[in-house]
């Protein structure tokens, strides 16, 4: 059996060891130490626009303080993107708000900007105006900002920007995790860069930052003694972790480089093939790190999104369907939704490819074999 190709495998630059040896050596065991304010201070650095990051235990962690700093509350209302992972709508439920889903667009595959005001103007004529709104970056996909957020401009409503997935990966130049009043990036293994698992909260002042490192270290007053006027939550990331993500900003760029080529190498690969579709950017306005390449398979004899997967399968190459939108979720089937049905078109006929930074010329060989052979 030929080794495993997996979807998406950690990557490490080799500098990562030192790091976390350091924290070893000063004894720096905890969730606070010098990793810790070095990686946030890096993370600003790489993103720009004077934002402020606060390191956490994940991304859906990031989410969750979000949500609570902006008062999100029991029976509140939360727009929230269906076309995504779990991780962006669970947090709602957290604050025993409820999440409102809205559906994607073609171009980006993320939130589309007339469903999310068409969802915005039925639940305030139903006398509940949303408290804030939720929009992803699909698989390194920016969605469209400029739209979206004129939008939520025009109802005054807060942005959650879920970057998650596009660390790397620009809006009209713009870093993706700048444009939300707060964003979220996370560093879960399979991520662009991974600290082995964690995430960070973006703000826009350091007062904020300062915020969200109170509620995540159990939302401590400044007393002597143990004293909590707000419940807070272990949130707060380590310093070993911290290490590793250090270690790995070294290398961010490379590795969103690398995973674009995937996505170039796919592009070649399914070229002659009509009913295959590559997903990329629509324009030059985005650019996507690529985090995962994916396509989407109009059905045409044998070729099937299920049929392509066994024979990835059968051959030892990961492969994903798309996320099962939100909406289909049985945990969810009492959410609200506004859409089309575009979500569940591509989930129906799309399929996740492996794309790591760390795949050889042998992988992706194998990869084409496989494909040739059957076809």
């Amino acid at each position: 059996m030929n080794s495993k190709i997996w979807l998406s495998s950690p990557h490490m630059g080799g500098t990562e060891r030192d790091y976390v040896n350091q924290a070893f050596d000063t004894n720096w065991i905890a969730p606070l130490g010098p990793n810790v304010s070095g990686f946030e201070a890096d993370i600003e650095q790489y993103i720009g626009e004077n934002k402020h990051v606060a390191c956490l235990s994940s991304g859906t962690a990031a989410i969750h303080l979000a949500l609570v700093q902006l008062g999100i509350e029991h029976n509140d209302e939360v727009i929230c993107q269906t076309f995504t992972f779990c991780g962006s709508a669970n947090p709602i439920i957290y604050q025993g708000a409820k999440p409102i889903f809205v559906d994607s667009e073609t171009d980006t595959w993320n939130m589309c900007p007339n469903h999310l005001e068409d969802a915005l103007k039925d639940r305030i004529k139903k006398g509940k105006k949303p408290k804030a709104i939720i929009i992803v970056h699909l698989y390194g996909m920016p969605a469209k900002m400029d739209e979206l957020l004129s939008v939520a401009k025009k109802y005054e409503i807060p942005v959650i920007e879920d970057a998650a997935e596009a660390l790397g990966s620009t809006y009209k130049h713009r870093k993706c995790g700048t444009f939300g009043d707060f964003s979220v990036l996370s560093f879960n293994g399979n991520k662009i860069i991974t600290t082995s698992g964690g995430g960070a909260l973006v703000s826009s002042s350091e007062e904020e930052k300062q915020k969200t490192i109170f509620y995540a270290t159990q939302a401590r007053d400044n007393t002597p003694h143990y004293q909590h006027n707000k419940i807070g939550y272990n949130y707060r990331m380590s310093n070993i972790s911290a290490g590793i993500g250090r270690g790995q900003m070294e290398v961010l760029d490379k590795h969103v480089g690398l995973r674009r080529n995937m996505n170039v190498f796919y592009q070649e690969v399914f070229r002659e093939i009509d009913n295959v579709k590559v997903f990329k950017e629509p324009n030059n306005n985005f650019l996507s790190n690529h985090w995962l390449s994916c396509i989407t398979i109009e059905e045409k004899g044998n070729l099937t999104k299920e049929s392509l997967q066994k024979s990835m399968d059968a051959s030892n190459i990961e492969t994903r369907p798309l996320w099962k939108p939100m909406h289909l979720q049985p945990v969810y089937k009492d959410a609200s939704y506004y859409g089309n049905n575009e979500s569940q078109i591509l989930f129906n006929k799309g399929l996740c490819l492996p794309s790591g930074s760390n795949l050889s010329d042998d992988d992706r060989s194998r990869i084409s074999e496989v494909v040739r052979s059957f076809l």
